[in-house]
């Protein structure tokens, strides 16, 4: 399947400065739409489950954290957000190396590399904001 097979929506390749709830919607539809395509086999099934498991958590966790009841609870809910995205990342690299589809792959591992990062510096904001206000 090529690129053009397989659009990204803009909102991944230009998302809104704070819309994760939306970013995060939009890479679990593309995810499914992707995973849809696989070739079911002996090796791809169980790849293809953990990965959709992964990749839709990802946007369930975040709205999750978005609705936290405590600051806690919200760094908590965004630290499964980053291990999600981690996760996939991992199961994106091994359904590349079960398929032919490497290129879709690599476009979906980066946004979920790029999540990973984006939740890793709200990690690291809200634990520098606790320390300051434990001051």
């Amino acid at each position: 399947m090529s690129k053009s097979q397989f659009p990204m929506s803009n909102k991944i390749q230009n998302p809104k400065k704070y819309d994760l709830i939306e970013r995060t919607s939009v890479f679990g539809e593309n995810m499914i739409d992707f995973l849809k395509t696989i070739r079911k086999d002996e090796i791809t099934k169980p790849l293809v489950n953990q990965c959709i498991r992964s990749a839709t958590s990802i946007g369930a966790n975040y709205m999750e954290a978005d609705c936290a009841e405590s600051k806690k609870d919200f760094r908590h809910k965004i630290g499964i957000c980053k291990k999600e995205s981690k996760e996939t990342m991992h199961w994106m690299r091994m359904i590349a190396r079960a398929t032919d589809a490497k290129e879709n792959c690599r476009i979906l591992w980066k946004e979920s590399q790029e999540l990973t990062w984006i939740f890793s510096a709200i990690i690291n904001k809200t634990d520098k904001n606790n320390e300051i206000s434990k001051l």
